[in-house]
């Protein structure tokens, strides 16, 4: 399958979002042919595209990325929105509530998708609330959304202007919107919400751009995943504290940890242990052993 047999289908998200390709710019070859105009035709040979696309990838040479484009009619809640947005590198043209109706559809919760909040995390969540539970909530969420709808559409229905009307909407409502983004700036969009740490609900449709994108820019996805959506970033602590695991062991490790202010003692916790608990994370994948009290 192409991008161009995905034009114009639209691909399911949560209960009733979707991800509906529209239009792209560019390919592959528009990076190839954008970087190449800094050395002068004379140097194209065709089976260097590959290895280029790669080159600029892992040097963060990012003005060739924007010479593709895509555009995306997405309908998204209104509080997953608010997430998007915030990435202001796009072209957006969202759905007007006070020139429309709001969109007569909600997001829904199944009764054994109700997250609990992290005890460690203030933006994050960690395993999931009972089923039983769950139910009562899906019950009352679904009882929720009908009410604000019945108010919504009795005010219409008085004639109240409809940027009035919507106020007590909920963030459940879907929005759509088309979003309009440049490669470099997309792949920037996808490393971020993507990420484990990112929203289920948002991580929901970065995983369908992402199977677009794939489909779109092959040798350019595969660069990106490579280099950045799953290659590992090293502070000089890092570094530091890797190379003193290889030469010295965990007390070589220790020590670097101490010097740094990440471990108070061979004995006691970190004194902030978020950074700590991410270079764990590194020297976990990369083969090491970590000492009990690290993580404990």
């Amino acid at each position: 399958m192409s991008a161009k047999d995905l034009l114009g289908i639209k691909i399911q998200v949560l209960n009733d979002g979707f991800v509906m390709l529209v239009d792209t710019m560019g390919d592959d070859s528009s990076i190839v042919q954008a970087a190449r105009v800094s050395y002068g035709a004379g140097t194209k040979k065709v089976h260097e595209d590959r290895g280029l696309i790669r080159y600029l990838m892992r040097h963060q040479h990012s003005s060739p990325f924007e010479m593709c484009e895509i555009k995306l009619l997405v309908r998204v809640p209104m509080d997953c929105w608010r997430q998007w947005i915030r990435h202001r590198t796009a072209s957006v043209n969202e759905y007007s509530t006070r020139y429309s109706d709001a969109i007569d559809s909600t997001q829904t919760t199944l009764p054994d998708h109700w997250r609990l909040q992290s005890p460690d995390n203030k933006q994050g969540s960690r395993g999931h609330l009972a089923v039983e539970e769950g139910q009562i909530l899906s019950q009352k969420e679904v009882d929720l959304q009908l009410f604000a709808r019945e108010v919504y559409q009795e005010r219409l229905d008085a004639g109240v202007a409809r940027e009035q009307a919507r106020k007590d909407l909920p963030l459940s409502t879907y929005t759509e919107a088309y979003w309009k983004i440049d490669l470099h700036n997309l792949f920037h969009f996808l490393r971020l919400r993507l990420d484990s740490h990112a929203q289920y609900e948002i991580r929901t449709y970065a995983r369908v751009i992402a199977s677009i994108v794939e489909e779109w820019v092959p040798i350019a996805w595969a660069a990106f995943c490579d280099y950045q959506l799953n290659s590992m970033k090293l502070s000089s602590i890092d570094i530091e504290v890797i190379h003193a695991f290889n030469h010295s062991g965990v007390y070589g490790a220790e020590d670097v940890l101490i010097k740094h202010g990440l471990l108070k003692s061979r004995e006691t916790k970190v004194n902030t242990t978020r950074e700590l608990a991410e270079l764990v994370v590194k020297l976990k994948t990369l083969g090491h052993t970590i000492p009990a009290h690290w993580v404990s």
